[in-house]
């Protein structure tokens, strides 16, 4: 029987430029291994910079998530593209779980309702899909997590103006200079870094790190 590696150590073994093939012999760094670790070490230093930046904030906003959700409230996610995808994915965290069995948790990402979007992008513009759920599903004492890359998304913007009107506490997880959406919101979190795949990659460690953090604040990570 041929004896196979560990993925962990294979992983290590990449990282330092050594994998053993089928014949044993062994096999210097390639261009695609020196990628991967220099895609490796960017994330680091992205993750790194945002979270020594952020971590008290982000202790707060878990705080206020956390009563929120205890007073009867939801938690409201919208974003574009990616984003969406991870107004979805953190919206299942907390109706499902994150990591301990609880009771569900309110939560609703804008991004799904295919009807909805099509029926407010044609009747009233694109900026105007994720304003109209807020002022539909939303109400004072909520939270509106507002993701976009750019800072600068109409839809997003649009979102947050809506939300500030309804005494709707806002989140901005943003990008690069955070854009037009830097300070707009109750809490502010930009990832100042160029490249969008280590914003998004920061965006949704963050989102989890949310997630732990309120399952703790709420007494179930016991």
């Amino acid at each position: 029987m041929v004896q196979t590696k560990r993925t962990g150590d294979l992983i290590d073994s990449l990282m330092q430029g050594e994998v053993q093939t089928k014949g044993m012999e062994t096999v210097q760094k390639t261009p695609a291994v020196n990628m991967i670790q220099s895609m490796v070490d960017a994330h680091i230093e992205a993750v790194n910079g945002f979270f020594m930046k952020n971590a008290e904030a982000l202790e707060s906003l878990s705080n206020e998530v956390a009563t929120c959700l205890k007073n009867g409230g939801k938690v409201l996610l919208c974003g574009n593209g990616g984003s969406a995808s991870d107004a979805q994915h953190i919206a299942a965290e907390f109706v499902g779980r994150f990591v301990k069995d609880r009771r569900a948790l309110a939560s609703i990402a804008l991004t799904t309702d295919t009807s909805i979007l099509t029926a407010v992008g044609n009747d009233y513009g694109y900026d105007e899909v994720f304003s109209r759920q807020v002022e539909g599903l939303g109400r004072e004492g909520d939270v509106l997590v507002a993701i976009s890359t750019s800072g600068n998304s109409g839809n997003i913007i649009k979102a947050v103006q809506s939300a500030h009107d309804m005494g709707i506490k806002t989140v901005s997880l943003t990008g690069k200079e955070g854009g037009q959406l830097n300070g707009m919101c109750s809490y502010n979190f930009c990832v100042e870094h160029p490249t969008t795949a280590h914003i998004q990659e920061c965006h949704i460690t963050f989102l989890h790190m949310l997630c732990a953090l309120v399952e703790k604040q709420m007494g179930f990570d016991s």
